[in-house]
């Protein structure tokens, strides 16, 4: 009979399904693998699963702390071939980061050969280093043969790995974690063990105790890199009541070799001559300082932070880094505060305490809660190892038993072992003996049968029968647990407490004080120059001031249009006759050398605009503006500054309309004078003048024909002065002003005799 070896048909098995519903089933898979698998730490034990297997597998080669190094290949090795399916790289790079003691506050592996600095190098690879664990690590492990935890078989069926580690070590908040899965992530800093621990016994002590209990024991982040932490007690209080938050973190200032104790722990060295510098000594946590000496240099180059004039590394074991001032004259904490500005001298840890729980449930919890969960942990694992330590008794008491009864019977055991083809049957039906303790004595060795071998086992009876009633009373009673808890905690604190190398907190916690208000233009060294804006636009400064009437090179067909004093640390206004105004700094103008820059290459300068006028910012300074339609308004300064390229527009102009006069208003000017084309001229109080931030202004003179010509303010009692013609220089003045002052919007009379022609003041 023929057989059908036709294939299945591979379509039958496709199944008809909602594209979007196949698809999230699938993303979902995989989201909590992320979650649950890879990125999410256990509460219990605070590892990954990478950091887990690796941990097992250098157990497993017998890597402890007083053992011979081991290649990390091997240990690599072994971990991508029994336990984690993974890149080789990826989980060298996680081992690499569990030796580096500038990444954990705790190392859990001890690390030989280059495993990489602070400076940001690569470690070397693996087939060059070794390693082996540490006693934090045999800590968090200790109790693993003790029945305290699950075992699951590893990915292939041949082995099996711990679900977590039972140790009484606080590695989740003692090394912290960090870590992003899908939709989540989680970012846990590196914490004080002595602190935990303190935390921990109040709350056993105490279930009810409140979030404020805690936080006075439990200060905070305790970095592996030291720093300061520079956030109010209140705000880190709150991001551990709530689970989430950010701590600012900036590097410690300390100069170990000055003399003074205020210079010291400022971070100031005396050079002499009144030269200073500064030191930093610890940089905040994750920071490379390679980047961080990039990043500052960059700052110095584009002279974007001039009052520093170099950073150098002079780093051995210790972090050195030295900060040059510009001069003497600077001021350290200006530096400093611009440093945490602009560098990253001042970094943002945040706060996220997303974990896993016993039931592999991700969550954001607060201190107190995961601090809780901790112990309630910790005590399932103490019941466990009870149990299994009674277990183990019970089973060892069923030995001693029947080898008691052995010596008692010894000739009769003898006799029967002598005579009986089967004397296990014969025995355990004569003396009523267990299989096991029959086993046991047909295989007991002749030299276990001298006399001092009987009262060893009858001490050992006792001594078995004595801790078994102790861990029955242990597993009766929730206080006996709690107190056994606390003594084991206590003993553990001891290796980490505060007078310990390993113990003694690095992080400071200390409030920083209120921020000063932060000016680049504070940093700009202040000198003279002179500012020269061409009839075409070009604009240079000068250093020192120079005589306005000096010769100075313009281009063919140039000539002056601006020209006046100013200091390097003044800004200038720009005003154009659209009504635009723009803001440049005087620091920033091109020396005087050649012709200097074109002003629209530094400002969006419309091509039809023509500017108006160029003053020195002065705050709090009122000006005139004018249009030629005769209409105007004051305008503060300090609303006049534009902070980008584009400028600010001040004043509205119609078509055929342009701001043509801009005039800063002395203080003790009561009136201001308008003269139009028609060369008439009005004076009016400048209380009728409206203080405007925009708009088109309020008419100052009517016309019937032409427009305005000029404005200027005046104090009404000194009247009015204007230059006379020719190059004479003199300047002429009119006193008696009454018959010219009218109300705002009059049209006006002619004025006095001798008045310029062209109706300019």
């Amino acid at each position: 009979m023929p057989t059908d070896t036709t294939e299945p048909d591979p379509f039958d098995a496709i199944v008809d399904a909602p594209f979007d519903s196949a698809l999230s089933e699938r993303y979902l898979v995989y989201a909590l693998s992320t979650i649950t698998a890879r990125s999410l730490p256990d509460l219990r034990d605070g590892l990954k699963p990478v950091h887990r297997r690796l941990l097992w597998a250098m157990r497993q080669l017998k890597l402890d702390p007083g053992q011979a190094f081991k290649k990390s290949a091997r240990v690599v090795g072994d971990v991508i071939g029994k336990y984690h399916p993974h890149g080789d790289q990826s989980v060298y790079d996680a081992m690499v980061r569990l030796a580096q003691d500038f990444s954990l506050r705790y190392p859990l592996v001890e690390g030989q050969g280059n495993f990489g600095n602070i400076d940001g190098d690569n470690p070397a690879a693996y087939r060059y280093t070794e390693a082996r664990m540490t006693r934090a690590a045999i800590q968090l492990m200790a109790g693993l043969d003790e029945g305290t935890v699950n075992y699951h078989p590893t990915y292939n069926g041949e082995d099996e790995e711990p679900e977590i580690f039972p140790g009484l070590f606080p590695n989740l908040l003692a090394n912290g974690a960090m870590g992003i899965a899908v939709g989540m992530a989680t970012s846990i800093p590196s914490h004080n063990v002595a602190e935990i621990i303190d935390a921990t016994l109040l709350l056993i002590d105490n279930p009810h105790a409140e979030h404020a209990q805690l936080m006075e024991l439990f200060h905070g982040p305790d970095l592996a890199t030291g720093g300061v932490i520079v956030d109010s007690a209140a705000a880190i209080s709150a991001a551990y009541a709530s689970g989430k938050g950010a701590f600012r973190v900036r590097a410690r200032f300390h100069a170990a070799e000055s003399k003074d104790q205020a210079d010291r722990e400022a971070g100031i060295e005396r050079l002499g001559n009144g030269m200073w510098q500064l030191v930093v000594s610890e940089m905040p946590y994750m920071v490379q300082k390679g980047k961080l000496i990039e990043q500052v240099a960059a700052l110095i180059n584009d002279k974007k932070l001039p009052i520093l004039e170099d950073i150098r590394d002079e780093s051995d074991e210790k972090i050195r880094l030295v900060f040059t001032p510009k001069n003497r004259n600077v001021d350290p904490d200006l530096l400093k505060e611009s440093l945490y500005r602009l560098s990253d001298l001042e970094s943002r840890f945040s706060l996220n305490l997303n974990v896993l729980d016993e039931n592999r449930t991700p969550g954001v919890l607060s201190l107190k809660l995961l601090l809780q969960e901790w112990i309630k942990s910790q005590i399932d694992i103490l019941l466990r190892r009870s149990q299994h330590r009674l277990d183990k008794i019970a089973a060892r008491l069923e030995l001693v038993l029947g080898y008691i009864v052995a010596y008692l019977n010894l000739d009769r055991i003898i006799e029967i072992i002598r005579s009986e083809d089967e004397p296990k049957v014969l025995m355990m039906a004569e003396f009523d003996l267990t299989d096991r303790q029959a086993e046991a004595i047909l295989n007991m060795r002749l030299r276990s049968l001298r006399k001092l071998e009987e009262m060893e086992l009858r001490k050992e009876h006792a001594e078995l029968l004595a801790e078994q009633e102790e861990l029955q009373k242990l597993l009766d009673s929730p206080a006996r647990q709690r107190t056994r808890l606390k003594r084991d905690l206590g003993n553990l604190r001891k290796e980490y407490a505060e007078d310990t190398l390993l113990g003694r907190r690095r992080t400071t916690l200390a409030e920083a004080a209120p921020t000063r208000e932060f000016n680049m233009d504070a940093m700009i060294e202040k000198a003279p120059v002179t500012v020269i804006l061409s009839a075409r636009g070009w604009i240079k400064g000068a250093s020192g001031h120079l005589p306005l009437d000096g010769e100075t090179k313009f281009k063919e067909g140039d000539g002056p249009a601006f020209a006046f004093h100013a200091q390097t640390t003044d800004k200038l206004l720009i005003a154009c006759d659209n009504g635009r105004f723009y803001t440049l700094g005087t620091d920033k103008l091109p020396g005087a050398r050649g012709f200097g820059e074109p002003i629209r290459t530094m400002l969006d300068i419309d091509a039809e605009a023509q500017i108006v006028s160029l003053l020195v910012y002065k705050p709090g300074a009122q000006l005139l503006l004018a249009s030629n339609a005769g209409r105007g308004f004051a305008a503060l300064a300090d609303e006049l500054l534009a902070e980008t390229r584009k400028g600010r527009g001040v004043m509205n102009t119609k078509p055929g309309v342009k701001l043509v006069v801009v005039r800063e208003i002395p203080a003790e000017h009561d009136h201001i004078a308008i003269v139009g084309d028609n060369r008439k001229l009005v004076i009016f109080s400048l209380e009728e003048l409206p203080v405007l931030a925009k708009g088109q202004g309020v008419t100052l003179q009517r016309y019937r024909d032409g427009g305005l010509a000029d404005a200027v303010t005046l104090k009404l009692e000194d009247g009015l002065s204007w230059k006379m013609g020719g190059d004479s220089g003199r300047v002429r003045t009119e006193t008696d002003m009454r018959m010219w002052k009218v109300a705002r919007g009059a049209a006006g009379r002619l004025p006095p005799t001798g008045f310029p022609r062209d109706g300019r003041f």
